[in-house]
């Protein structure tokens, strides 16, 4: 089941309206909805590089510009002994919902959200060097973030909460408790589902959820 929010969009218009060397493709999701294991058997199959923004944002808690920021805003207690971010530590000041944690998200978002966009650049560049077809953004706070200006079309991959808390409880030993803690700091999936310009359902197999995303790839002429 592929579900077209926005059918204004036409297979000829993939190559006008993109404003990008080649079409980049924003995929979100709810914590644990697969975004990224779909985005990557998409590229399995077809000619498309995979950008990873949370790789991207870990790459940045290591940039000396950041990590002056961070140490200014938030002090030294959040670096490790090895001089690095600890991200388990930030994390406490971050995710959460009272005013001072709302203060930190907001601060650290300031600090590193920039980066990361720099960084994407950059590798939408590579991509399009390397004579890619397109790019897969991988991004959960794509649309917080306001990355979506970065992207010619979005995707949402909408997988029931029962299998996204599973896989958290058994990839990230996460309770409910810790993931609707770090949802609530993400925009609601509902409005994420909203501005989404097609719903992908991963609710079976990566091969049911990956052919719908290539599928919707094709139509719109991003991929052969």
């Amino acid at each position: 089941m592929l579900a077209a929010m926005n059918d204004s969009y036409s297979s000829t218009e993939s190559q006008s309206m993109t404003h990008n060397p080649i079409p980049v493709i924003g995929v979100v999701g709810g914590i644990g909805s697969g975004k990224s294991a779909v985005a990557n058997w998409v590229a399995a199959h077809a000619d498309v590089a995979v950008i990873d923004a949370d790789k991207l944002g870990h790459d940045a808690l290591k940039s000396t510009a950041v990590k002056d920021a961070l140490l200014h805003r938030f002090g030294s207690g959040v670096f490790g002994a090895d001089g690095f971010i600890d991200r388990s530590v930030l994390a406490k000041h971050v995710f959460g919902n009272n005013p001072e944690q709302f203060a930190s998200r907001h601060d650290l978002e300031q600090i590193v959200h920039p980066e990361i966009g720099r960084r994407i650049s950059a590798d939408v560049v590579l991509a399009t060097n390397n004579c890619r077809a397109a790019v897969l953004l991988d991004a959960a706070i794509l649309l917080e973030a306001g990355w979506r200006e970065l992207c010619d079309l979005v995707v949402f991959v909408d997988t029931p909460d029962a299998i996204r808390l599973s896989r958290v409880q058994k990839n990230r030993n996460w309770t409910e408790d810790e993931l609707q803690r770090r949802e609530s700091s993400q925009w609601s999936l509902d409005r994420k589902r909203q501005e989404a310009d097609v719903v992908i359902i991963n609710d079976r197999d990566l091969d049911y959820a990956g052919g719908q995303l290539l599928e919707f790839l094709r139509t719109r002429s991003v991929v052969k």
